[in-house]
């Protein structure tokens, strides 16, 4: 008999958690699933081409800057939003915290000639300036409350906690991979810390997964990208426009799903909520946060005044209708790039 692992133990507490909150909300739950009745389909279905779109923004936050690298010149807008479908549908399947779409996607653009460090730098990009574009968003949405006299001690402190979290995660990367001295001191240190962890979960049958070459060869790619970003800011400028407009597309397709309920939020605490979601199930060890996302989204509505049978009737139908589309496309566009390219190599190789 095998015995589970220590991400398997891990998965099994938190749907146990997860149960605990439903059963706890089961009266909600049940008023929530009155309201479906109530659902205007013709405003639902504009789920589809904003989720499309948003796909295709997402996208662009890194494809533009790869352009700007002189790369991907022969990939067609089409293949280009396919790609960042593919990518989400990834992040959602494998409970990685967004570590398996970092390796699918430069797998991916590796086929196009596009080198391992550059692909991760556009997705490192794209994290960073969606991270700066949702501050400056989240400042105005607090403005917003504020003038509107709907903000509360709640709102915020996880305003506060969400700012803090973005500046330190981008501050910290910028000083890592800012100095060659303390990259290759990083590298070192996270290959051993994932060799030593992996050989602690398959009990020393897998040891040396990660080769410290390989690692020292993809962050002296990343840091040439970064020398060369500071000296062309500009760079950066289509990346960020992007960046923000995925971000307001992002929030719309859950304004979107509570319209159709015939109530429609005020988007700036949809967009505080959508943060705090946002970053809790990055780092959940459920597919895709399935679980946490829907869990902490309805308790901050809540907390802001919405009834909670709408909190978790709107929160649930975005989820769905959003997770269907990702999981059923997404899985169609994955297996047709399998099919033509053959299952990637390991990391080690």
């Amino acid at each position: 008999m095998r015995k589970i692992s220590f991400r398997g133990w891990l998965t099994i507490v938190t749907l146990l958690l997860l149960a605990a909150v439903v059963v706890g909300a089961w009266p909600e739950i049940r008023k929530a699933i009155g309201l479906l009745d109530s659902i205007n389909l013709w405003i639902l279905a504009l789920l589809i081409p904003v989720q499309f779109l948003s796909y295709y923004v997402t996208g662009e936050i890194m494809f533009s800057y790869l352009r700007a690298k002189g790369e991907l010149r022969e990939m067609s807008p089409w293949r280009m939003a396919r790609t960042a479908l593919e990518l989400n549908f990834v992040n959602h399947i494998l409970p990685s915290g967004g570590a398996a779409g970092f390796s699918y996607f430069g797998w991916v653009l590796s086929k196009y000639g596009v080198k391992p460090g550059r692909s991760t730098m556009a997705q490192i990009i794209r994290f960073a300036l969606t991270f700066m574009s949702f501050l400056l968003l989240l400042l105005v949405a607090v403005v917003a409350l504020i003038v509107d006299h709907q903000i509360n001690r709640t709102v915020i402190l996880l305003s506060f906690i969400l700012a803090i979290l973005a500046l330190g995660a981008t501050i910290g990367l910028v000083y890592v991979i800012g100095s060659q001295r303390r990259m290759q001191a990083f590298s070192s240190w996270l290959t051993r810390l994932c060799n030593r962890f992996v050989a602690w979960v398959t009990r020393g049958r897998k040891r040396d997964v990660l080769s410290s070459s390989v690692l020292l060869d993809f962050f002296d790619d990343l840091h040439g990208d970064f020398v060369a970003i500071r000296r062309e800011k500009r760079i950066l400028s289509w990346p960020f426009i992007w960046a923000t407009i995925a971000n307001l597309l992002d929030v719309a397709l859950l304004w979107i799903a509570f319209w159709a309920l015939g109530y429609p939020l005020n988007p700036a605490t949809l967009f505080v909520a959508f943060g705090i979601s946002s970053i809790a199930s990055a780092i959940s060890v459920t597919p895709g946060g399935a679980g946490v996302y829907e869990a902490i989204m309805i308790a901050f509505l809540a907390s802001s005044g919405v009834p909670a049978e709408m909190a978790i009737a709107g929160t649930l139908i975005a989820r769905i209708s959003l997770i269907v589309l990702t999981v059923g496309f997404g899985y169609v566009f994955y297996q047709l790039t399998i099919n033509k390219y053959g299952r990637r190599p390991p990391l080690s190789q």
